[in-house]
C-alpha cells in the first residue's frame, strides 16, 4: 500500500517498510514550542524532502523577530545562531530535518533597558556618601 506517492518502494535492509509505505513519515508533524508568533504554532505535516527548507525558513522567522524586537526597543542584535537537527526515520530509514533551535543575543542601550535603570538606581543609593572627604 503506497501512502507516500513518488517515494522509493525499495525496503532498506533492517527497516520495517519502504519510504513509499512509511506511516511514520506520513504522520510526522512539526510544532513550534516558543512564545513567539511564528509558523507551526499548530502541528503541521512536512514531507521529509521539504523538511530542511521549511524548518530553516521557520527558524529564520525567529531571527527576524529578534531584529524587529531590537529595533523597536533601541537595541542591537549581537548574535543570531540557528542549529538544525537531523534524524533517521526508524521505520524506513529516511533522513529528515527533525527540528531547529534559534539562539539570539540582544544588547539594549541603558536608557531603554528597565533592568539596567533599576541597577543604576540601586548602585547610586548604595554609593551615596561612601566617599566623604572631611579634610576640606
Amino acid at each position: 500500500m503506497v501512502v507516500n506517492p513518488g517515494k522509493s518502494d525499495v525496503e532498506k535492509p533492517g527497516r520495517k517498510s519502504s519510504p513509499a509505505e512509511c506511516e511514520t513519515c506520513k504522520n510526522r508533524k512539526y510544532q513550534d514550542g516558543s512564545n513567539e508568533m511564528v509558523s507551526f504554532k499548530s502541528a503541521s505535516h512536512i514531507s521529509p524532502q521539504a523538511s530542511s527548507s521549511r524548518v530553516r525558513a521557520h527558524e529564520q522567522e525567529h531571527v527576524t523577530n529578534a531584529y524587529n524586537k531590537a529595533a523597536q526597543n533601541n537595541g542591537k542584535v549581537l548574535s543570531a545562531t540557528v542549529s538544525l537537527r537531523t534524524a533517521v526515520c526508524p521505520e524506513c530509514g529516511t533522513v529528515y530535518t527533525a527540528g531547529g533551535t534559534t539562539t539570539t543575543k540582544i544588547s539594549y542601550r541603558d536608557e531603554s533597558n528597565p533592568y539596567q535603570q533599576n541597577k543604576k538606581s540601586a548602585d547610586a543609593a548604595m554609593l551615596i556618601g561612601r566617599n566623604l572627604d572631611l579634610s576640606a
